[in-house]
């Protein structure tokens, strides 16, 4: 656990392959939407500074963490994957802690389910989905005090798009 309160999303470009070429979607979850729009945008912005055309990247939205999986899965076989367009993937979602066990069912299957695609498949899918206790605890992780793990995403993304592109 994260004690001290300091950005966590600070990137050094020169270390990152410029992402001129890749091509990136992104599903993004519309539950918790405070807090997964601004996952989006630090994704956005990051992969936008790091060289990415804004027409590379593609955003479509699913009802909630637990659609992501099938948002990926979707997109990684869409005419963008087939068309060569896609290099990477990020999923964007935010589940907060309840008082039943939906919180432990829906975490479960998201990271089992985005885990299978990257074991099966050929784009690497990024995991940004917040699995946090309390909304400040979300919100601190989405633009606020820890960052944003939506740039730490698209960081990822570059990296594995340019792993992808040298081992093909």
């Amino acid at each position: 656990m994260a004690t001290v309160n300091h950005n966590l999303s600070a990137y050094d470009k020169a270390t990152i392959p410029n992402a001129k070429d890749f091509r990136f979607g992104i599903v993004v979850s519309e539950w918790n939407d405070t807090i997964t729009e601004g996952l989006w945008q630090g994704a956005f912005d990051a992969l936008l500074d790091c060289g990415a055309i804004k027409q590379n990247i593609v955003r479509w939205n699913v009802p909630g963490a637990f659609e992501l999986t099938y948002g990926a899965a979707r997109m990684s076989k869409s005419i963008y994957a087939d068309s060569g367009m896609l290099d990477a993937i990020i999923v964007i979602g935010c589940v907060i802690q309840g008082e039943t066990k939906h919180f432990d069912f829906v975490c479960e299957g998201v990271t089992q389910g985005i885990k299978d695609l990257n074991v099966k498949g050929d784009i690497p899918v990024i995991f940004c989905v917040l699995t946090d206790n309390t909304q400040q605890q979300s919100i601190d992780r989405s633009g606020g005090i820890h960052g944003n793990k939506g740039t730490e995403a698209a960081i990822a993304a570059i990296k594995m798009a340019a792993l992808r592109k040298e081992t093909l």
